[in-house]
């Protein structure tokens, strides 16, 4: 065993008065695993350890040379190989997170459904990662669509390649086109190319134009807002997921206020109010580019919030959309709320705004404001009916119960006053105005969706039919009924309380956002009124509903008010 005096390892120089000592830090190498050790005295009870466990330098070699196996996921008739530690973002290059499953299914049905109005589409997956949302596009539409996988790091580019070599198709690197092998499969040609580039997203989306985008970094995505709807082409659509949930779900509100702009706080409806606030991100960046939007859906699960909005060109449509963008007053007391009215002129007291009367009746301020959000619909019923309609069509059994779900949320109505028809029986559809070709039949009465611009009749016309139909449109947020249930009381069943409002004449359904929500057009008061009405005490040991429901209409309103100031006066102050 040798003393080293070689700089292996550096050592800062010693500065002893104006001598500078230039001595390097003698230390010791192992002979088995090549470890560097200082002192002696720990160089040999390192090696005896080595001794005793009977291991040699052969065996360090052998495990420094092999690389660990990539692992293989199979999803939606794609292979896609993936690195080690592959689910941790700190840890590798090319995240893969098999949870995103059901987002990438709802992404692609979008792209299905866009695929039926013009062909060739060209799309962007701008994040690639392990761009198996890009392979499932071009394996599956084929020629229909012209995919673009972009990501900036150079393994996940490699490892793309690998991915198209993998699933058999053609890959376009630098204008190139390379065979991924000599081996051709039948159909192979009715393949789409895959174009693999590795740039900047917000570069590669300054540069080109395509007919759909999807955004999907790690965290927020308005960065690349203004660049996604930059070259975005007319009619076109841009898909957002948002995985920084502690902010849009009010844990890190000052992330929030950052990111967004946004004032939010926690409440029962944080789901839908996360999704709100990223369409009004996406809104501002489409209105900064003369741009409209209209909401096609949005979607706020557990890991991630997704928008999807398809573009409308023209100053026209960007002022119609920035219309749509306000402030939501919310009682913090009662959770009564609603968007603040339009005008300029400063309102002496907003919380004559509110139904409820807990400004009144509570002392100190009861309400505050928060936004901006979007305030106009988020769902657009036809394009989900076609999303389902591609979901049947590919076999995606695992995407079906939400879109449906969605159906039902974006018309308001119960499951059992619902069918869902085919679009196959519709020739023509008609979205934001605009006349969108869904079969095979090529004539339409006044536009075709083929990236024309709309006229100025067509715009106003458009305008006028937003206003007249604003009342169609599905009432904002929704309740849970845990958070209104009153104490001692036994609440209904969730589908039964659906058919008692349904039967008081209100709109009712079922939400996505919350397994226990209820979206419906009803006050709160009379929400609370009818929960009451059909509850029963939960001393009398299964008393019949009967009894309940004799009691007058004034008697429940009076509990009901009895019951929230009795919450107030117990609870001093709403904890958020």
């Amino acid at each position: 065993m040798c003393i080293c005096h070689l700089p292996c390892r550096p050592v800062k120089p010693n500065i002893i008065g104006e001598q500078i000592s230039n001595k390097m830090g003698a230390h010791y190498h192992c002979i088995i695993c090549s470890a560097t050790i200082t002192r002696r005295t720990d160089m040999l009870g390192h090696v005896r350890r080595h001794m005793n466990k009977g291991e040699t330098k052969s065996r360090y070699i052998a495990a420094s040379a092999a690389k660990p196996p990539k692992e293989i996921f199979k999803e939606a008739d794609t292979d896609v190989q993936v690195c080690p530690n592959y689910s941790v973002p700190q840890k590798t290059d090319t995240y893969f997170n098999p949870k995103m499953k059901l987002n990438r299914q709802l992404i692609f049905c979008t792209l299905a459904a866009l695929a039926e109005e013009r062909k060739p589409l060209e799309c962007l997956d701008a994040f690639g990662a392990t761009g198996i949302m890009g392979l499932q596009w071009a394996k599956h539409l084929g020629n229909a669509v012209k995919v673009t996988i972009n990501d900036l790091n150079e393994n996940s580019v490699t490892l793309i390649q690998e991915n198209c070599h993998l699933n058999k198709l053609k890959v376009v690197v630098d204008s190139k086109e390379k065979e991924e092998s000599d081996e051709i499969l039948e159909g192979e040609e009715n393949l789409g190319n895959i174009t693999v580039t590795k740039m900047d997203a917000n570069v590669l989306m300054h540069l080109r134009s395509f007919d759909f985008i999807h955004l999907d970094p790690f965290g927020t995505s308005v960065n690349y807002l203004d660049s996604a709807f930059r070259n975005i082409r007319n009619l076109g659509i841009v898909s957002v997921t948002s995985t920084d949930i502690s902010s849009l779900y009010a844990k890190a509100q000052h992330v929030a206020r950052r990111h967004y702009g946004c004032n939010i706080v926690r409440t029962e409806y944080y789901k839908e109010l996360a999704a709100r606030i990223v369409v009004a991100a996406v809104a501002r960046a489409a209105a900064r580019c003369n741009k409209g939007i209209e909401v096609l859906f949005a979607v706020a699960l557990e890991h991630f919030v997704l928008v999807v909005v398809r573009v409308l060109r023209g100053p026209t449509s960007a002022d119609e959309t920035a219309k749509k963008i306000q402030y939501l007053i919310h009682c913090q007391w009662c959770e009564e709320r609603i968007f603040q009215k339009d005008g300029n002129m400063v309102e002496e007291n907003p919380y004559r705004q509110l139904p409820c009367n807990c400004h009144g009746s509570m002392p100190g301020k009861t309400a505050i404001e928060l936004g901006p959000l979007w305030s106009s619909s988020l769902f657009n019923t036809g394009f989900l009916k076609r999303m389902l309609f591609e979901s049947l069509h590919h076999g995606l059994d695992d995407i079906q119960t939400l879109i449906k779900t969605l159906i039902f949320e974006s018309e308001c109505t119960p499951q059992s006053h619902f069918s869902v028809q085919a679009p196959s029986n519709l020739n023509k559809q008609e979205e934001c105005g605009v006349f969108i070709k869904t079969t095979d039949d090529t004539t339409t009465d006044n536009y075709t969706a083929q990236g024309k611009r709309k006229g100025n009749e067509t715009i106003t016309n458009l305008a006028k039919k937003q206003k007249t139909d604003v009342s169609t449109e599905h009432p904002p947020f929704y309740y849970n009924i845990h958070r209104h249930s009153i104490k001692g009381m036994n609440m209904p069943k969730l589908k039964k309380f659906l058919c008692y409002l349904s039967q008081a004449g209100f709109r009712v359904s079922r939400t996505h956002f919350d397994p226990m929500g209820v979206r419906t057009d009803a006050p709160l008061m009379q929400f609370k009124s009818i929960l009451l009405k059909y509850s029963t005490p939960t001393y009398t040991g299964g008393q019949s509903e009967g009894h309940v429901q004799a009691a007058s209409e004034d008697t429940v309103t009076d509990r009901v008010e009895m019951s929230v100031n009795d919450k107030a006066e117990a609870s001093g102050c709403r904890r958020w």
